[in-house]
Formats: C-alpha cells, sequence, structure tokens
C-alpha cells in the first residue's frame, strides 16, 4: 500500500500543471478561414458551372462532384490530413470532408483485400452520418406529411 498517498489539493494543481492549455479562439480561427475558403471555392466552381452554360441544376452537380473528387484526391495524397490537423472542423463540415471521411477508412484498410478491406471499411465514418441522416429525414418528412394533412 502506498505509504503517501497524495492529496486531493495537491492532486488538483498537479493536474491544472500538466493539463495543456486549449487554444479555442486560435482553433476557431482556423476553422473559420479553412471551411470558409473551401466554401468560397465551392462558390467559384458554381460560377464557372454557370460560365461553361451548364444548365442551372447541374452547376449544383457539377460543384459537389469537383469537391468530392478533390477531398479524396487530397486525402490520398495525404494532405487533406494536413489540412485537418490544421483547421479542425474547418476541414470536416464542408463536403470535402464527408469526401475524406469515405476515402480515409478504406486507404487504410485497402492491404486487407478489396472485399474485405475497402469494400468494408469504405463507410466506416461515413455510414453512420448516413444512415441517421436518411432516418432523419425520413421520420421529419412523414411529420410534415401527417402536419400537413391534418391542417388541410
Amino acid at each position: 500500500m502506498n505509504q503517501n498517498p497524495i492529496k486531493p489539493d495537491e492532486y488538483r494543481r498537479l493536474v491544472a500543471r500538466m493539463t495543456p492549455h486549449s487554444r479555442h479562439l486560435r482553433g476557431c480561427f482556423r476553422a473559420f478561414w479553412v471551411g470558409g475558403l473551401i466554401c468560397t471555392f465551392g462558390q467559384v466552381l458554381n460560377a464557372l458551372a454557370e460560365c461553361l452554360q451548364l444548365p442551372e441544376a447541374t452547376a449544383p452537380m457539377f460543384t459537389s462532384v469537383v469537391l468530392v473528387f478533390l477531398g479524396t484526391t487530397l486525402t490520398g495524397l495525404g494532405v487533406y490530413d494536413r489540412i485537418g490537423k490544421y483547421a479542425g472542423a474547418g476541414s470536416i463540415v464542408p463536403i470535402t470532408g464527408f469526401a475524406n471521411s469515405v476515402c480515409a477508412p478504406a486507404m487504410e484498410f485497402r492491404r486487407e483485400g478489396i472485399v474485405l478491406g475497402t469494400g468494408a471499411k469504405l463507410f466506416t465514418i461515413a455510414g453512420p452520418v448516413l444512415v441517421y441522416g436518411i432516418t432523419a429525414s425520413i421520420a421529419v418528412g412523414v411529420v410534415y406529411w401527417a402536419i400537413r394533412g391534418w391542417l388541410m
């Protein structure tokens, strides 16, 4: 048995001294400007689609496809991980973060084969987001349908 147990006050001081100080303001600033830059680039792509005279319904698809392509390509090159470490949630929130969350686990487990590695791990992170997002949208749609039917 320990002959010299640490007292609660000493423990609190030790924890306060050893705990790294968080830099919330710096993290928020980085997330804001990097996420804003990604979204601004998306707007530039949307304007480019208009300049290319793509139909109005096709322009957002063009923007999404290009952003997903760039997100997965940068993940494959190892660049998106560095962006994520720097920007935090600023790199996760845009659609490029979704592309990263699908691509990264698939790349990590590619050594285990196409089916059991890449295929099985493809939606490890993004799968729950899809499942709960789709389920929530169905639930909201049913509630909307019920309320609309009740009001009319």
